[in-house]
């Protein structure tokens, strides 16, 4: 009955989403301030109904109820707790489920906290995004429902993929869908605009924090599956330009350019159309992003669903919605007018930059991600198009974008002074060229990328600190009253340019000093590796919840003291039955020593494939990305972000 009942409040959702789309903007258009005040009460109801079959689904999940098709496919009753819940969302139908929660819940939030807005653009945003999770609610109706009765039923269900039972993948999804569906809002804020024909300052405050928010949770999203890749596949790597991964990384490329744009409508009154477009394409990606991994075009290591015909209803979904909001643009944005003018030296000008190079990036990851279906369906020539390309291409374009970020924040609005900003920033761009090639020597040389890389790094970090100190005049009187009255917006792009340079310190080190070694161990063998001797122990086996593992045991020395001691598994899951290995990796400020074995070499089982890793600088990769997430959230807390926030009155 549960089950049933979650299906019903999906309806109902689906019933509300329908009204709170076309009666409200109706009214909007026509004046009607009876049918617009429909807008706020739909919204809260559209939530809690989808919040129901979010909550029936993951009860049948927790209760193994292999009676609904969804469960019976991808659980069992071994699983461990976690992973039963995590299941719900781990698959097809629970992820579209989970994304139209999220739309949902956005929504509501929108009406919660945009009681300030004028009300026609409330009234229209509030709708805009009611449509869209209509076309979601349509799509779990008709061609993915979650809650499909099985008759018979099994009495053991299929088991949840093993790759995906890891606490990553847990939290990956849900992180990663509160970034996609966040930005839907700066979408129908885009849409709302262009129907209103008007955009200023004041909508660019409005749009800043949703856009703000949805960039943190992308970012979150996208580094935990990173990081999820980095253990759990046992290849040593953090990035490998999967098209899944390509999927997410390319909304998070235009919504970064979109920041940064609404930054200029917000100061200047300028870039309207440009801003405009950019929080259309954001969210075009988005949907681009759930048509590749579940359309069955492309295959990944991360895709869970590969149905053609589900396939078609996204790709139709997603021509009505880019077309439609592209159409729009084309009709309305002459009305967009430009506001201030700025000279081709001035921050606006690095924006800009920042915005193109940002937004070509994107179409190049595009690109290469959908040139090989492209070629397949014209020719029936079947390539692919792999890490050499997007490292070349993708890189090529972050040099000057990183070369810029460093000059921006210390430029003047409307107009610089050129060479102020080189005699200011000369001394700054010096010293980290000196540091980087101390650095490339100490690391032991190498190609002459990684002493680029390094000097990018260093460069963005000493220029952050040098625009931070400079802002707050810290070598003079009174420098702490002026840090703690700095704006947490500005604050919070201090901390985003300084985690940025982390993450880039990490990138080169793990990338370009990395090393590898691949070797059959028996029992006493030793091996030296990033400075570490490295001693294979023994193994054991063990006995999981739905798994047996083998489990070795290395002992890791550093000038003959014992540092720590790995533990890496090699899994075989039973239901479904499938090998896994589970890295063991000793993490320190300046490397990660990545150990993982393999399978027995001989039937004495006193032999073993071993592969180890060593990845410098690992540690300052996650670490600048938690930077960049840090700073994001305290720059949402800077209360211009507060949209409706009282004023303090004056006695």
């Amino acid at each position: 009955m549960i089950v049933e009942s979650g299906h019903y409040a999906l309806i109902l959702a689906c019933t509300l989403s329908l009204v709170q789309g076309i009666f409200p903007l109706y009214g909007a258009l026509t004046g009607r301030g009876r049918l617009m005040r429909l807008s706020a009460p739909t919204a809260y109801g559209q939530f809690f109904f989808v919040s129901i079959a979010f909550g029936a689904l993951m009860y049948a999940f927790i209760v193994s109820d292999f009676s609904v098709v969804n469960v019976a496919k991808n659980s069992h009753t071994l699983k461990p707790m976690l992973y039963k819940v995590s299941a719900t969302w781990g698959n097809h139908e629970g992820s579209i489920l989970l994304w139209a929660l999220i739309l949902a819940l956005y929504g509501a939030a929108v009406a919660f906290f945009g009681r300030k807005l004028p009300k026609t653009l409330y009234v229209k945003v509030l709708s805009i995004q009611a449509l869209i999770g209509l076309g979601f609610y349509l799509f779990l109706l008709l061609t993915s429902n979650p809650f499909e009765r099985l008759y018979p039923f099994p009495m053991e269900g299929s088991g949840l993929n093993p790759l995906l039972q890891d606490p990553g993948l847990a939290f990956h999804p849900p992180l990663l869908y509160l970034g996609y569906v966040g930005l839907s809002v700066t979408f129908s804020f885009a849409v709302g605009a262009l129907i209103e024909g008007r955009v200023d300052a004041a909508w660019a405050r409005w749009v800043r924090p949703w856009t703000l928010l949805a960039w943190c949770f992308l970012t979150a999203g996208i580094t935990l599956g990173s990081w999820w890749a980095y253990y759990e596949l046992g290849w040593g790597g953090w990035w490998f330009w999967d098209p899944v991964e390509n999927a997410s990384f390319m909304p998070w490329l235009v919504a970064t350019a979109l920041l940064h744009s609404a930054i200029v409508v917000e100061k200047r009154d300028t870039l309207k159309a440009w801003t405009i477009l950019l929080a259309i394409i954001a969210f075009s990606f988005s949907l681009l992003g759930t048509f590749i991994v579940r359309s069955g075009v492309l295959t990944s290591v991360h895709a869970f669903a590969t149905d053609p015909e589900r396939g078609v209803f996204i790709l139709a979904f997603l021509f009505l919605v880019i077309g439609g909001s592209l159409l729009l643009f084309a009709l309305r944005a002459d009305k967009l007018q430009a506001g201030g003018l700025f000279a081709p030296i001035s921050r606006e000008s690095m924006l800009v930059i920042n915005n193109l190079l940002l937004s070509v990036a994107a179409m190049v990851v595009m690109f290469g991600t959908l040139y090989p279906l492209l070629r397949d369906a014209l020719t029936g020539d079947k390539i692919t198009v792999g890490p050499p390309f997007f490292n070349l291409a993708f890189g090529f374009l972050m040099i000057p974008l990183l070369l810029v970020m460093g000059l921006g924040p210390s430029a003047s609005w409307k107009r610089a002074d050129l060479a102020g900003i080189v005699s200011r920033l000369g001394f700054v761009f010096a010293t980290s060229l000196v540091a980087a090639l101390a650095f490339f020597y100490m690391l032991g040389g190498g190609e002459i990328m990684a002493a680029v890389w390094l000097g990018l790094g260093l460069w963005l970090m000493a220029a952050t600190f040098y625009e931070w100190a400079d802002r707050v005049k810290l070598f003079k009187v009174n420098a702490m009253k002026r840090i703690r009255r700095q704006p947490r917006a500005s604050v919070g792009m201090s901390f985003g340019h300084l985690g940025l340079a982390i993450a880039v310190l990490g990138m080169a080190g793990s990338s370009y000093w990395g090393t590898e070694q691949q070797k059959i161990m028996a029992y006493g063998d030793e091996i030296n590796i990033g400075g570490y001797d490295v001693n294979f122990r023994d193994t054991n086996g063990i006995i999981g919840p739905n798994y047996t593992a083998v489990r070795g045991a290395f002992d890791i020395r550093k000038n003959g003291k014992i540092v720590a001691t790995l533990e890496p598994e090699a899994r075989l899951f039973s239901t479904p039955p499938m090998p896994t290995t589970e890295a063991a990796i000793y993490s320190t400020l300046m490397g990660d020593l990545f150990i993982v074995i393999g399978e027995a070499n001989n039937k004495t089982y006193d032999q073993w494939a071993v592969r180890l890793y060593y990845k410098p600088l690992q540690t300052w990769l996650w670490g600048g990305v938690v930077v960049m997430v840090f700073g994001g959230f305290i720059s949402l807390s800077d209360r211009r972000f507060r949209m409706g926030a009282a004023k303090k009155k004056i006695n």
